[in-house]
């Protein structure tokens, strides 16, 4: 579901890969009019995997819900020009360019010649141009030490692009904080935003960065344990995993409880000298702790045990699969507004999501699907710029633009006819 919050605001997007159409897709999702221009036949990450039998990435199209898409040869001096005309275009709501494709003929000087108020963010890998991407960042960030049983002779990367996410959403703040800026003094920003400081502002912003340089340590790597409280999976009798996470006073009480363990704990108190009522001895005496906890587990199929955690009001989590999360948790279905149907060209119908926020008393529209490449080439050109008819399709005959594509689904189903 998308809000029509910023339904005045026109997005120029020229990307690939994820921080750049995240940002993006968060403003396409409060009702920005976000016009992603790729090259004709697609970026480098237009067929990136997972793609459907047909050849359509799912990956590309659940970054790309809700946006415009023009298809233009950006190697020619035309299709730039046009990529230029797009972005500077006039009009209070427009003027904005996203993007984390390095290309001088859209830098922020070429375009404000254009639009003396023009607003741009470009992504980059570091600050000083060079190139990372979030697998790079991570691992010079130190959690692949820590994740996971990790050491720095055997880090473990984590899967979740989390530099990417986290630069995507800052990305997006920092266009409507330059929006608000320009409709206040009329002036222009142009926003350099780099990976890398995305990952290092963050491991500043937790204490990580001051972990280091004030206590003289690294962060111990300790499995799934919690760091600073007690938490971490245990196994049920019928093999399954449950996480438990006793991070404030009523959690940790909620789930000594919940385990019958009261006196044990009173008694492991005593023979260690450590006060459970404090989160971070919690921590030092998890081990012990932890010895105290599995016989309970082990004791409970997962269905028991679930049951007895959500009785006590124990903060837990159940370990699924992508798969099994479809199939069995309400969380991700139609019963959580967050989510619906969406009849995507190229896939088919599956479950989507819209925005994470539930804004309360304000109208919810259904979220577009990702278009097919180029979809609305003709209309952004007429629309945006003006050009009639005659002139559109002297820039197709000169495969200058082009659009929309074949849905592959579509040829697929005349082949098997």
């Amino acid at each position: 579901m998308t809000y029509p919050l910023l339904n005045r605001l026109r997005v120029i997007e020229s990307s690939a890969f994820i921080a750049a159409p995240l940002a993006g897709l968060t403003l396409a999702q409060y009702g920005a009019d976000v016009i992603r221009v790729d090259m004709i036949g697609g970026g480098i990450d237009y067929a990136r995997m997972p793609r459907m039998a047909g050849g359509r990435s799912l990956y590309w199209a659940g970054l790309n819900k809700g946006k415009r898409s023009v298809a233009i040869d950006l190697k020619k001096p035309e299709g730039r020009e046009l990529v230029q005309a797009l972005a500077a275009a006039p009009g209070a709501d427009a003027g904005v360019l996203l993007t984390n494709i390095g290309t001088p003929w859209l830098a922020h000087s070429v375009l404000a010649a254009r639009r003396a108020d023009m607003i741009s963010c470009t992504i980059q890998g570091n600050a000083d141009g060079s190139t990372a991407v979030d697998y790079t960042v991570n691992s010079a960030s130190g959690y692949p030490a820590v994740t996971g049983g990790g050491s720095s002779q055997r880090p473990v990367n984590h899967v979740l692009p989390a530099w990417d996410i986290a630069c995507a959403y800052q990305a997006a703040f920092a266009i409507l904080a330059a929006v608000d800026h320009r409709r206040r003094t009329g002036a222009g920003t142009e926003l350099k935003l780099a990976l890398s400081d995305m990952a290092f502002t963050t491991l500043s912003h937790l204490g990580v960065l001051a972990e280091a340089e004030l206590l003289h340590e690294d962060r111990p790597s300790i499995g799934n344990h919690i760091y600073g409280a007690f938490g971490r999976d245990f196994a049920t009798s019928d093999d399954h995993r449950i996480m438990v996470a006793a991070i404030s006073a009523g959690q940790w009480k909620s789930l000594v409880k919940a385990c019958g363990i009261a006196e044990a704990i009173a008694a492991l108190q005593q023979q260690i000298g450590l006060d459970f009522d404090d989160e971070a001895q919690r921590f030092e005496g998890r081990d012990a702790i932890a010895a105290l906890v599995e016989p309970w587990f082990a004791q409970r199929d997962r269905a028991t045990a679930e049951r007895e955690l959500e009785q006590h009001k124990v903060c837990w989590g159940r370990y699924s699969t992508v798969t099994e999360l479809l199939a069995a948790d309400p969380r991700v279905s139609l019963a959580n507004p967050v989510f619906e149907r969406s009849n995507t060209p190229g896939i088919g119908e599956h479950l989507s999501a819209g925005t994470a926020v539930r804004a309360i008393g304000l109208s919810r529209e259904a979220t577009v699907p990702a278009p097919l490449l180029g979809s609305h080439t003709d209309e952004v050109l007429h629309e945006v710029l003006g050009l009639p008819a005659a002139a559109i399709g002297k820039l197709h005959d000169a495969a200058i633009v082009a659009g929309p594509e074949r849905d592959p689904t579509a040829r697929s189903s005349q082949t098997s006819a």
